[in-house]
Formats: structure tokens, C-alpha cells, sequence
């Protein structure tokens, strides 16, 4: 990039130089060439002045030496005098171009190759008071000589100016990257003031970006290890029944409950897997929802139907209030919401408990509150209840068959349908979780 920079500048200078050579060239041509033009006007004004007939005598000048050229032309254009000679043989000169002008405006000029000298002349024509025409004539190569002389000039200037452009655009670019040269290095650590103002936002995102980077590295980096961990757990006790089964270890009895302990090691093994790959799933950033008309109180009482026989084992009580509730969201997932919120609800109840769900519209939005009675949330632990494996209580989430994934995956639900959640707790009185879409 650097040095596609400082290509371009140098480019850029040198199309400058040129133009600006050539444009000079032409300005200082037209200057010399209005010069000439007033030089032969002077000229022919004084001569005018004299008597045509002793014009030769007159002359204070030596026109051969100027290179000037004297014709005295009659208003039928007929040349009565030539100071180069040969007026005698000379054609009839009333359609040359400054002749007609100085007819019609009392003075005309023009530039064309002379018949006589065969080279580039400048005429000037001045028409006298007894009607006949002045005319002033100069050859070119002079001025041809100056212009020459003059694009010489132009040329070593414009290389020197190009040098010294060449050289400037070099410090320019290295001026020009040395702050994005500095982001490259570290844009981590690079303050934002150092930085070009227009590149000031998009340091800013790549820090925030870099930040979020690194606190998804830790995450992960933890739920790894917190997977590993609570995988391990149920895996050790399978292991270690069914080896002691396999051993001929036991007796009726013993194999009878080592084998409900594999069996309930299993259901919370597989429990956690399925909720991992959940996660797994809503936490894809490519996953494409799609969405339908679905009635929140349908759903809630389905949801009842399916937990009513888990929450008779807990001796808890569930039941569904409010009124219908239709939004456009994805079934599946509000099925999966219902089920991790109820089954929280539940889980961590007191026996003899209850559990409603209430639906309904509150300001032209659909609500979803799941309350219980249970044993409540510390105002300490309430923010971090949708962290991944956060337990309250961690001997009762385990002995009850959490994974502590539940409210994780309502915090990504909730997420998906750009909904907000709202939690309130009170140790020993219950937990109210409040979902409006």
C-alpha cells in the first residue's frame, strides 16, 4: 500500500509538472506572439507617418538587419513597393487576409508562410490616409529561436521541480502511513487521538471487537472446561456401578439401585448433551429461525399438560392464567422457553408449592410471566442465573437433574426473538421471570 502511495504521488507530480510545462509554454508563446503583433503595429504607425514615394530614403532603420519586411500596397492591391524587392512581378495581394482586414477595419494581422521568404511570418497591415495599405512583415525564426530557447529552460526547471516533488511525495507517504503503520503494529494498545479523525470509529470497533473476541475466547474457554467437568461427573458414576455390577459385586438389592443410579447418571448425561447441543444451535450465528403465528396461552397449557406428572412427583401445583397472546415466533423455541422456565420453577420449589403461568397483551406486546413459590434467588446471584452452569444451589440443582444450562438457553431464546426478559426474587418467597416480546 505504502508504495502504491507513493507511486501515485509521484505520478501525480509529474502529470502536474507536464501540464503545467506545456501550459506555460503556450501562455508565454501567446504573450510573445501579442508582443510581436504590437511591436509591428508601432512600427507601422510611424512609417505610415512618411511620404510612401521617398519610403527607401525615409527609413531611419535597416530593415534587413530587424528582419522586418515593408510592402506598400495600392486599395486595388496592387504592390507599388517591396522592401525585399521585386514588387514589379509580385502577384495582386487584395485577397490576403490583413489586406481585407485593414480594408473593412483600418488594420488587420495574420500568420502564414510567406511566398517570398518561404518561412512562418507575422503581418501587420495599416491601411493610410490616402487609402493605400502599410504593410509590416516578420519572420517567425526568431521568435521560433526564443520559444526553443524557453522549452530548454522549461524542461531543466520541470526536472528539478519533479526531484523535488518525488521527494516530498516520499516524506508525504511515510507521513501519511506512519499512524497506519502504528494501528498494524498493536491496535490494541493504540490510542484513538493518535489516529487519523475518519479512522478514529473504525479503531474504536476493532478494539470493541477485539474485546468481545477475547471475552468469547474465555467463555468458551470456560465452558469447555465446565462441560468436561459436569460430563465427568455422571460418566465416573455409570463407570463405576456398572464395573461393580460386571464384577459380580453385588447383591440383588445392590444391583437393583446400581442400576437405577446408571439409569438416573444416563437421563441427567443425556440431559445435558441435548441442552449443550441447543446451546450449540442458538449460539450459530448463521441459523436462519423461521417464524409463524404462535398463541402463547396455547402453549403454556400444553406445556402444563407435559410437566403436570414432574410436578406432582415435586408435590408442586401448576397452572395457567391471563388470555391469549399471538405473536410471530419460532413454535419450537417458545415450546423449549416454557419448558426451561416451568421446569426451574418446579425443580427449585418448596413442597406443597405452585407454579402459574400467565400470559396476555401489555401495551400492544406479548407477555410471558412463569411465577413460583419457590425457594427464591440471593440478590447477589440474580445476574448471574443466565450464565452457562451457574447453580444457586449446586447440591440441589444435581440431586434435582439440572444441568445448569436451562436459563443460558431462555437468555438465547429470549435473544433470537429480540424480546426482553425481567427477573425478581426474593429468598424463601419465589421468583417471578417476565418475558415481553
Amino acid at each position: 500500500m505504502k508504495k502504491r502511495i507513493n507511486v501515485k504521488f509521484r505520478l501525480i507530480s509529474a502529470v502536474a509538472v507536464i501540464v503545467t510545462g506545456i501550459c506555460a509554454m503556450i501562455i508565454f508563446y501567446d504573450i510573445l506572439k501579442e508582443q510581436i503583433f504590437e511591436d509591428l503595429s508601432a512600427n507601422a504607425k510611424v512609417i505610415a507617418m512618411m511620404n510612401p514615394e521617398l519610403l527607401v530614403e525615409e527609413l531611419p532603420v535597416n530593415t534587413d538587419k530587424d528582419g522586418l519586411r515593408i510592402t506598400l500596397i495600392e486599395e486595388d492591391g496592387t504592390v507599388i513597393y517591396d522592401s525585399l524587392g521585386g514588387e514589379d512581378v509580385m502577384e495582386n495581394h487584395g485577397n490576403r487576409e490583413e489586406i481585407i482586414q485593414a480594408k473593412v477595419y483600418g488594420e488587420g494581422r495574420a500568420m502564414r508562410t510567406s511566398t517570398i521568404s518561404n518561412e512562418h511570418t507575422f503581418y501587420y497591415a495599416i491601411q493610410t490616409e490616402k487609402g493605400s495599405i502599410l504593410r509590416i512583415a516578420k519572420d517567425s525564426s526568431s521568435i521560433y529561436t526564443l520559444t526553443v530557447q524557453m522549452a530548454g529552460m522549461m524542461v531543466l526547471i520541470s526536472i528539478g521541480v519533479l526531484l523535488i516533488c518525488v521527494s516530498l511525495a516520499k516524506r508525504l507517504t511515510k507521513s501519511l502511513m506512519a499512524p497506519i503503520e502504528k494501528m498494524a503494529d498493536n491496535i490494541v494498545r493504540i490510542e484513538e487521538d493518535s489516529v487519523y479523525e475518519e479512522m478514529r470509529p473504525f479503531v474504536s470497533t476493532i478494539k470493541a471487537q477485539h474485546v468481545d473476541i477475547l471475552q468469547h475466547a474465555k467463555m468458551r474457554q470456560e465452558f469447555t472446561a465446565n462441560v468436561s467437568h459436569e460430563l465427568k461427573t455422571p460418566l465416573t458414576a455409570i463407570s463405576g456401578y456398572a464395573e461393580l455390577i460386571a464384577n459380580g459385586m453385588t447383591t440383588g438389592e445392590d444391583t437393583i439401585r446400581f442400576a437405577s443410579e446408571i439409569h438416573r447418571s444416563s437421563e441427567r448425561l443425556q440431559h445435558l448433551i441435548n441442552d449443550i447441543i441447543k446451546l450449540s444451535e442458538l449460539d450459530d450465528s448463521d441459523l436462519q429461525l423461521e417464524f409463524e403465528e404462535v398463541d402463547l396461552q396455547k402453549e403454556a397449557n400444553a406445556c402444563v399438560a407435559n410437566m403436570r406428572v414432574h410436578a406432582e412427583r415435586n408435590d408442586v401445583s401448576i397452572s395457567v392464567k391471563g388470555s391469549s397472546a399471538k405473536l410471530q415466533a419460532n413454535k419450537m423455541l417458545i415450546e423449549e422457553l416454557l419448558y426451561n422456565l416451568c421446569s426451574n420453577a418446579v425443580r427449585y420449589n418448596k413442597n406443597g408449592g405452585s407454579v402459574t403461568i400467565i400470559t396476555g397483551i401489555e401495551n400492544g406486546h406479548a407477555v410471558l410471566v412463569v411465577k413460583d413459590t419457590g425457594i427464591g434467588i440471593p440478590k447477589d446471584a440474580q445476574e448471574r442465573v443466565f450464565e452457562r452452569f451457574y447453580r444457586v444451589d449446586k447440591s440441589r440443582s444435581k440431586s434435582t437433574g439440572g444441568t445448569g444450562l436451562g436459563l443460558a438457553i431462555v437468555k438465547h431464546i429470549v435473544a433470537q426473538h429480540e424480546a426482553q426478559i425481567f427477573l425478581e426474587s426474593e429468598v424463601g418467597k419465589g421468583t417471578e421471570i417476565k418475558v415481553v416480546f
